[in-house]
């Protein structure tokens, strides 16, 4: 750690205790919990007896309360989900250890807090000035006609989505349909698109300003920048594209985390230095 910031190789990373899990440790304190999720894992699933995120943590912290001298008793572990990740997505999420800090890390996640009104009971909310930050990578498909991000010049992607309902699908829609809610996010390419007989791809840098059902996944793919390996929004062109180059999972990751530590108050920043993908790309195009 040096000014508060960490950089993670995924395949480096260490998960301390819990060596038979799958959800990696990247740091550890008495109030929270800052993990590497693999794509596949769900944080918490609805599911009975399918593994995920917060049941392994749940029995890691068991397992090293028991195993401390002079812990007494059989209380079942806190442990707060801050934000998620869906499914298919890998990367970098925090949990709270007490409810103090998983308030904290909430109204950072939202982005608002609450401020009290003298004389009343109740009170309204503010834009919090301690917010978290998250930053992803998209490895997207380049068709001929894509309008590819610059590289260090934003692009602003503003639509409507609506989530279909019984469905875990979202469709962007007209403004005035019902149910429809505006999402924004910002987005440029992280280096040069690689280009082939076939089509190609490029890596963008995506940071959210709305936190939408399967946002970033429908937004590229309206804008002609479907992601590799997203067999629910990708294209025809996509798919075979992803699977030339050995690729059978969704290819986005959230790779940086930023917040307060919500007693020290010290700014904390995770961030993975590569991604899922890179070993099928390297197979593909080992001069890369």
């Amino acid at each position: 750690m040096r000014g508060g910031q960490k950089r993670t190789d995924p395949e480096r990373a260490e998960e301390r205790k819990g060596k038979a899990m799958r959800t990696q440790i990247l740091a550890e304190d008495g109030q929270l919990l800052v993990c590497l999720k693999p794509a596949g894992l769900a944080v918490q699933s609805a599911r009975p007896g399918e593994a995920d995120m917060v049941s392994e943590l749940k029995n890691y912290l068991a397992a090293s309360e028991k195993g401390k001298k002079g812990a007494g008793g059989r209380r079942a572990p806190y442990l707060g989900v801050v934000h998620r990740l869906d499914q298919p997505v890998s990367g970098i999420l925090v949990f709270a250890k007490t409810p103090e800090a998983a308030a904290a890390l909430s109204r950072q996640a939202s982005g608002m807090q609450d401020v009290p009104e003298k004389g009343t009971g109740g009170g309204k909310k503010r834009v919090s000035p301690k917010q978290m930050e998250k930053e992803y990578r998209a490895l997207v498909y380049v068709s001929e006609r894509a309008l590819l991000p610059e590289e260090k010049k934003e692009r602003e992607l503003t639509d409507f989505l609506k989530k279909e309902p019984g469905q875990n699908l979202s469709r962007v829609v007209a403004p005035e349909t019902p149910g429809a809610k505006r999402a924004r996010l910002f987005c440029h390419a992280a280096g040069p698109a690689v280009h082939t007989s076939s089509g190609g791809h490029a890596c963008l840098a995506v940071r959210l300003d709305t936190g939408r059902h399967h946002q970033i996944r429908v937004q590229l793919s309206h804008a002609g920048l479907p992601i590799l390996g997203d067999t629910r929004y990708g294209s025809a062109e996509s798919l075979e594209y992803a699977a030339r180059l050995g690729i059978r999972s969704l290819c986005l990751c959230a790779c940086r985390l930023c917040f307060f530590h919500p007693v020290t108050g010290k700014r904390m920043e995770f961030e993975i230095a590569s991604y899922p993908w890179e070993a099928a790309l390297k197979r593909e195009h080992p001069g890369e």
